[in-house]
C-alpha cells in the first residue's frame, strides 16, 4: 500500500508499506478515507523531537474492511473515527478516562505501526477504539469535522477540560494553530463568557472570532500579558489554555491567569525544566494537562458535530492528497496553512 514515510528532519515522502493484516482477533483493518498532518508531526519534521524512520501520521477516519474473529460491535462497512492512540479499554487508566496511559496501548504511525497518512491501518482493540459514525450521507465538510475529532478537537477540548473551564469564565487561549482554535471552540462549548485569543495572524484571528473569541491580542511575551491584564482590569483570566508547547507560551499562560485559576497545558513540550515555584506555586495557580484521551471525548464531541453545534473541520485550510504530502507538511511548517487534510479514498468505491 502507499503510505507517508518519515525519513528524517525535513524529509517526508510517499512510499510503500506492506498491506496490514489481522494479527489479533480483536483487530480491524480500516481503509483510510481522510488523514491529516498534526502540529506535533512538525516537531519531528523540524528535527526538534525524535521520531523513528518509517510510518507517520496518527489521525484518520475510514471504512472498516476486515475484522478479527473477536470483533463484535464493529462491522465491515462502518465509517469510523479512530483516536490517535489505541487502548485496551479494561485497565485502571482506561476506566478512569486516561486512555493514552494504557499499558497495553500505543500510537498509530510511530514508525512501525500503520499511520493515518497511508491507505490502510491495522486498528488494535477495534471494538474499544473505533467510534462508529451513524449511517448517513455526509458532506466533505462534515467528514473533515469527523477527522478533527481524531485528535485536534479532542486536544483543544482537553485543554479546556484540564483548565476547568465552566459557564461564565473568562478564558485566554495561547496559540492560534489548530489546537488553539479548537480550544476556542471547546471554551465556547463549555460556556465561557469571554474568550481572549492570542494571535498575530489575520486569517487565524478571523477564524478565532468565528469560533467564539471575543477579543484578539496580537502581542507576545510581556506585551501580551500586559494586554490581557488591561482587558481584565488587572485581574487576569479564570483559565488559560496553552496550546503551543514552548516555554514562552507556558509562561504567558501562567502570567495571564488570576490567583486560584488554572492553566490547561496541551502543547507538546519542546522545553526542559520550568520555574514551577515562580510560575505557579507562589501565585496559587494550578497546571494540568498532557496528552488528550481522545477516545474518552470523541462520543460527546461527535454529537456536537452531528447536531451542528461545532464545526471543527474548518481548521483544515489546505486540502490535498497523498501525492502532495510533502507540500502538506511544508505549508504547515511555513505557516501557509493552519492544518493540512489528506484525502486518501472515497467512502464508496
Amino acid at each position: 500500500m502507499r503510505a507517508t514515510l518519515f525519513k528524517g528532519p525535513r524529509r517526508v515522502e510517499l512510499g510503500e508499506r506492506p498491506d496490514p493484516v489481522i494479527k489479533e482477533p480483536t483487530d480491524a483493518i480500516v481503509r483510510v478515507v481522510m488523514g491529516c498532518v498534526c502540529g506535533s508531526d512538525l516537531w519531528y519534521y523540524r528535527g526538534i523531537n525524535p521520531h523513528k524512520e518509517g510510518s507517520i501520521g496518527h489521525e484518520f477516519i475510514g471504512i472498516v474492511e476486515k475484522i478479527g474473529d473477536d470483533v463484535k460491535d464493529t462491522k465491515v462497512g462502518d465509517l469510523v473515527i479512530a483516536p490517535f492512540d489505541y487502548s485496551d479499554g479494561t485497565c485502571a487508566n482506561c476506566k478512569a478516562g486516561y486512555t493514552f496511559e494504557c499499558p497495553h496501548g500505543g500510537a498509530f504511525g510511530n514508525g512501525d505501526t500503520d499511520g493515518g497518512q497511508g491507505e490502510y491501518v491495522r486498528a488494535p482493540y477495534a471494538d474499544v477504539n473505533l467510534v462508529k459514525v451513524p449511517k448517513g450521507e455526509y458532506t466533505e465538510d462534515q467528514l473533515a469535522s469527523f477527522l478533527a475529532l481524531s485528535d485536534v478537537m479532542c486536544t483543544g477540548f482537553h485543554a479546556a477540560s484540564s483548565a476547568g473551564v465552566k459557564k461564565g469564565d473568562v478564558v485566554a487561549v495561547v496559540g492560534d494553530g489548530a489546537v488553539g482554535l479548537s480550544g476556542i471552540i471547546a471554551a465556547k462549548l463549555k460556556g465561557a463568557s469571554r474568550i481572549i485569543a492570542l494571535s498575530r495572524n489575520p486569517a487565524r484571528q478571523k477564524l478565532a472570532k468565528e469560533f467564539g473569541a471575543t477579543d484578539i491580542v496580537p502581542e507576545r511575551g510581556e506585551e501580551a500579558v500586559a494586554a490581557v491584564m488591561k482587558l481584565t482590569d488587572g485581574v487576569g483570566v479564570n483559565a488559560a489554555l496553552e496550546c503551543v508547547g514552548t516555554k514562552e507560551a507556558l509562561e504567558t499562560a501562567a502570567n495571564v491567569t488570576r490567583a486560584g485559576g488554572m492553566v490547561g497545558a496541551v502543547g507538546v513540550p519542546t522545553y526542559g525544566t520550568i520555574e514551577y515555584a515562580k510560575m505557579f506555586f507562589w501565585r496559587n495557580i494550578g497546571i494540568k494537562g498532557g496528552v488528550a484521551p481522545a477516545r474518552t471525548y470523541i462520543p460527546e464531541l461527535l454529537k456536537a458535530v452531528l447536531n451542528g453545534r461545532i464545526n471543527p473541520g474548518r481548521v483544515f485550510d489546505l486540502r490535498t492528497d497523498l501525492d502532495n504530502v510533502a507540500e502538506a507538511y511544508a505549508a504547515m511548517d511555513e505557516r501557509r496553512a493552519i492544518k493540512s487534510l489528506l484525502k486518501v479514498s472515497e467512502i464508496n468505491r
